[in-house]
């Protein structure tokens, strides 16, 4: 199963950076991942654009490959995951991007798994 190790929480490019490289040294990560915001119909939008222009400033200091996923509604399960296991709000708060990022990564090795069929 995928599941997230931990929660980044933005600041800015430089400390996002390091933040990263760390996390990527002390598991060994040999592929990123990235949940990318899509609209309704599938097209991407304002926050969608801000994922890609961050994407960019990480190949600058990240040489790995990244692919994208398609986020759609991981947090919308994830939260209500939550919610049917009776986990309280202030709770769910605290885990429900980390939650969302395993439904993201789920979806994308399912995904992978399927095209090589």
């Amino acid at each position: 199963t995928a599941q997230g190790v931990t929660t980044v929480r933005r600041t800015n490019i430089k400390n996002d950076l390091k933040e990263l490289k760390k996390i990527i040294d002390e598991y060994q990560v040999t592929h990123i991942v990235i949940g990318i915001p899509k609209m309704l119909d599938g097209t991407i939008g304002i926050q969608g654009q801000k994922v890609l222009e961050f994407i960019e400033k990480m190949k600058k200091h990240i040489d790995l490959p990244m692919e994208l996923e398609d986020e759609r509604f991981t947090t919308t399960i994830s939260e209500r995951m939550l919610i049917d296991a009776d986990v309280k709000r202030k709770k769910r708060k605290e885990v429900i991007d980390k939650l969302a990022a395993g439904q993201i990564l789920s979806s994308y090795m399912q995904r992978i798994n399927n095209q090589r069929r």
